[in-house]
C-alpha cells in the first residue's frame, strides 16, 4: 500500500510536507512552517525552541511556568531564557534525555563543543542549540517535530 502526501502548493515551502499528524498528534494550524523561505529557522520554531532551552538552561528563566501550563486565564506562559543562558552538561543531557531517550555519548558532546556556539567553558549558548535545530530540520523534519511533541 502505497502512501500519499498532500503537498500544500500554497506554502512558503512547497517542497516540503506540513505534517497533518505527528505522533498521533494533529497540528491544528497547517501553515505552520520550522524553516522559512530562506530555509532559516522561522519565528514560530524559534519561540518554541527558546521554550524549551529556557526548561534546561543555567541560570533558570526567572517566570517559571504553572502546574496547569497556563496563567490561570487559559493562556500559555512561555519561558524565555536569560541572557548568557547555556546548557551545562547537566542540562544538555537533561534535554537529550528528554528528546532521545539517552544523554549524548562523549563523542557527540566533544563534537557539540567544536562545531557550534559554546561558552568558554563548553556549555551550549541559545545560538549553538538554534544551530543543532537548523541542520536537524534541513536535514530531517519530522526527527524535529518529534523533539517538539517529546
Amino acid at each position: 500500500m502505497s502512501t500519499k502526501f498532500d503537498f500544500d502548493a500554497g506554502s512558503p515551502r512547497p517542497e516540503t510536507p506540513e505534517p497533518s499528524s505527528i505522533q498521533g498528534r494533529r497540528n491544528i494550524n497547517a501553515n505552520i512552517q520550522l524553516l522559512d523561505d530562506e530555509g532559516a529557522i522561522s519565528d514560530q520554531l524559534e519561540i518554541c525552541l527558546k521554550h524549551i532551552f529556557a526548561k534546561y538552561c543555567t541560570p533558570p528563566p526567572t517566570e517559571m511556568q504553572s502546574p496547569s501550563g497556563n496563567d490561570g486565564l487559559g493562556r500559555t506562559i512561555l519561558l524565555s531564557p536569560p541572557p548568557n543562558a547555556y546548557l551545562s552538561p547537566e542540562g544538555l543531557d537533561a534535554w537529550a534525555q528528554d528528546t532521545n531517550g539517552a544523554p549524548f555519548s562523549q563523542e557527540t558532546k566533544d563534537e557539540l563543543v567544536e562545531f557550534l556556539d559554546v561558552t568558554d567553558e563548553g556549555g551550549l549558548t541559545f545560538k549553538g542549540f538554534v544551530q543543532i535545530y537548523q541542520l536537524q530540520t534541513e536535514n530531517d523534519e519530522e526527527e524535529t517535530w518529534k523533539d517538539l511533541v517529546r
